[in-house]
């Protein structure tokens, strides 16, 4: 009997009732739907038994943040009126990031889920889990164009630097640009041959072997601007901008940081982070999650900070586009940050494939569910790509999808991460005072994103549209 409990399918212990599987054990139901589906639902990083060391986890959280958005703050020190106002508010953003890392690791431990979107429809209920998959769908969706607008930028630049040296020796009128050498052409071959390959399987293993590379290019990326700072001929004389009322200074602050939430964000991510670590302890994952901000804020701080003062308000939203493109050591830093993103773009991509498919395949029986998996993966997979690729194409900077990105991103920043902290407190058994501390904290991270989410979300729409 117990050999016939534990076997496959069509023997004694399983029945069939309307052409799909039931178990008379639930769990045991479970098990086999995962192990038969695989990773469908779940990033790469969930697969296998728990072995992933401290410092691994902070590698891999430096990973995960140090992205496109360092292209970007240069730019945002600008906006922001100043080294001193973006450095507060990059200091006070730092406290929430660090807090919303802490508790979704926190909720993941009392909830047993390894994913974001599981942790919050755990704790939160089924209705607050439905809105945090769609923001997470979307947020995926905007940071894959995010990811391919960067990566046109650098291509464009590429491409104007094979004419360079002809236009700068004087000998003649510059050849004509030829079609192939578009960046328009290049980004959409790139995009065909190279994207879509890596990210239609199921699974994207070998993508660990890259997660280098990320961190190497944006710490050879700050160690350049420093030394074009201290290299530069011409002098830019900078001065703190001054405004006319508090009330402009302080709207100038909060406009940039959606720049920060996109810069510093790698919260969707924690929480599979932290699943996978062999030691789970709450103190430990603290000391990961606060190494992990402090090194992003020094890298971060760094490249604004040398980025600014290099260009001061002629600074460009992608701070690479701001220096020649004949220029050998930017050509290096272009190519490491365009490899490095297309790299992570796939595993972006599987994420939010994940979800979509999960929903598609819901209602579907389990004898149908392989042919259907790979064609709904295919389908999902190049709709994904060209939408993002067209949007990418005819977004005027990158400034604009990152604003958008950053008011997204508060949410998972600081929205759920403080809905997760109050619900948990109605389900753990803790002193009232400190109940009452913690769902004060949880309130306020919550009214916090609410004001973030709307202020930058309604600001970044406004001036896109405005552009248009």
């Amino acid at each position: 009997m117990q050999q016939q409990q534990e076997g496959g399918v069509g023997q004694p212990g399983y029945s069939l009732r309307g052409g799909c599987i039931s178990l008379p054990n639930l769990q045991k139901m479970e098990e086999l739907a995962r192990e038969s589906i695989g990773l469908l639902a779940k990033p790469t990083l969930e697969s296998g038994s728990p072995n992933l060391s401290s410092a691994g986890a902070v590698f891999i959280m430096l990973k995960s943040s140090l992205g496109a958005g360092l292209l970007n703050f240069p730019w945002a020190f600008n906006k922001a009126g100043g080294i001193t106002a973006a450095v507060m508010v990059e200091l006070g953003s730092l406290i929430f990031l660090i807090s919303g890392l802490v508790i979704l690791g926190y909720a993941s431990s009392i909830s047993t889920q390894s994913t974001y979107q599981g942790v919050v429809r755990e704790i939160c209920g089924s209705a607050i889990g439905k809105l945090c998959e769609i923001c997470f769908i979307l947020n995926l969706f905007m940071i894959s164009v995010a990811f391919l607008r960067v990566v046109g930028d650098q291509l464009e630049k590429l491409c104007d630097s094979l004419y360079m040296n002809v236009t700068l020796s004087g000998e003649g009128p510059p050849p004509p640009q030829h079609w192939y050498t578009d960046y328009r052409f290049t980004l959409t071959a790139l995009c065909a041959l190279v994207i879509f390959p890596l990210s239609v399987p199921r699974e994207i293993g070998f993508q660990k072997y890259t997660s280098i590379l990320g961190t190497l290019a944006a710490c050879y990326l700050t160690l350049v601007i420093i030394i074009k700072y201290y290299l530069r001929t011409e002098h830019v004389i900078l001065y703190e901008h001054h405004y006319s009322s508090r009330v402009s200074s302080l709207a100038s602050m909060f406009s940039v940081i959606p720049t920060i939430c996109f810069g510093f964000q790698c919260h969707e991510a924690c929480i599979a982070i932290y699943s996978s670590m062999h030691n789970k302890k709450l103190s430990l994952w603290i000391v990961v999650s606060v190494l992990s901000m402090l090194f992003c804020l020094l890298i971060y701080s760094l490249t604004g900070l040398y980025g600014y003062l290099t260009f001061g308000a002629d600074v460009a939203a992608d701070i690479l586009m701001s220096y020649p493109g004949n220029d050998v050591v930017i050509i290096i830093a272009r190519l490491l940050f365009g490899i490095s993103i297309i790299t992570i773009y796939p595993i972006v991509l599987l994420l939010g494939r994940s979800v979509l498919q999960d929903v598609c395949l819901n209602d579907k029986c389990r004898s149908l569910m392989e042919p259907y998996e790979r064609c709904t993966r295919i389908v999902l997979t190049m709709t994904w790509i060209i939408v993002t690729l067209v949007i990418a194409l005819f977004v005027p900077d990158i400034s604009e999808v990152i604003s958008i990105i950053g008011g997204i991103s508060a949410a998972f920043i600081f929205i759920f991460p403080g809905l997760c902290l109050v619900c948990a407190m109605e389900m753990e058994p803790i002193e009232p005072r400190k109940k009452f501390c913690l769902i004060a904290w949880g309130v306020i991270s919550i009214l916090c994103g609410a004001f973030v989410f709307g202020q930058s979300t309604t600001t970044a729409v406004m001036e896109l549209v405005y552009k248009v």
